[in-house]
């Protein structure tokens, strides 16, 4: 007969979520700081406006507002259904992923990006204001900071999946070592003694 493996926990299942969602976004914004950033340094300040503009307007969709603020939301779901585990190493490191996503992407975009993205939307390209330069350079900087607040996370939160799976490797074989230490106990006692065997 085949053993049933045990279902996944909800726990589990929204950290291995995380990560994939992580993953992601992590290679999101990697793709841009590594790619479409060089070839904006490229163009004249009229084709960069429209260009910047038109991917700002069309990255605003469902898909990838599921994508963005995902992570924080899974991560918590994950740490909430441990509840028991929180003192334990690999649900801190959850948790700063958590954090870390949540404050050095979602808060830092909008209080750097959004902002960045409605001054380059408000532009004439006809009429380009004097510092349209300096404004790209500072969209760079702070995506390529979005870039490795992504990955750091996307580490973390990979790093204490990890820890979790030596967790419960070294439970079970506690575990294990238990029950067998107890079937031992279990078949010693259930032996007869010398006392049992002369009486006979």
């Amino acid at each position: 007969m085949f053993s049933r493996r045990p279902a996944m926990s909800p726990s589990l299942a929204c950290h291995a979520l995380a990560i994939f969602w992580l993953s992601v976004m992590a290679g999101f914004f990697w793709t841009y700081s590594a790619n479409v950033n060089f070839a904006t340094l490229e163009m004249d300040g009229a084709t960069y406006a429209r260009v910047q503009s038109g991917l700002n307007r069309n990255v605003r969709h469902a898909m990838f507002f599921g994508f963005f603020f995902g992570p924080p939301l899974l991560c918590a779901l994950a740490l909430a259904t441990a509840w028991s585990a929180r003192h334990r190493g690999w649900w801190r490191c959850l948790l700063l992923a958590g954090v870390l996503y949540g404050l050095g992407i979602v808060v830092f975009t909008a209080q750097v990006n959004l902002p960045l993205n409605a001054h380059t939307e408000s532009w004439d390209p006809r009429a380009l204001p004097p510092d349209w330069a300096r404004t790209r350079e500072r969209w760079n900087a702070a995506n390529l900071w979005r870039t490795i607040a992504g990955a750091l996370a996307f580490g973390l939160a990979l790093a204490a999946l990890c820890a979790r799976a030596v967790a419960a490797a070294a439970q079970s074989s506690a575990n294990s070592a238990a029950a067998a230490s107890s079937s031992a106990a279990t078949l010693r006692e259930s032996e007869p003694g010398p006392a049992a065997c002369s009486a006979r």
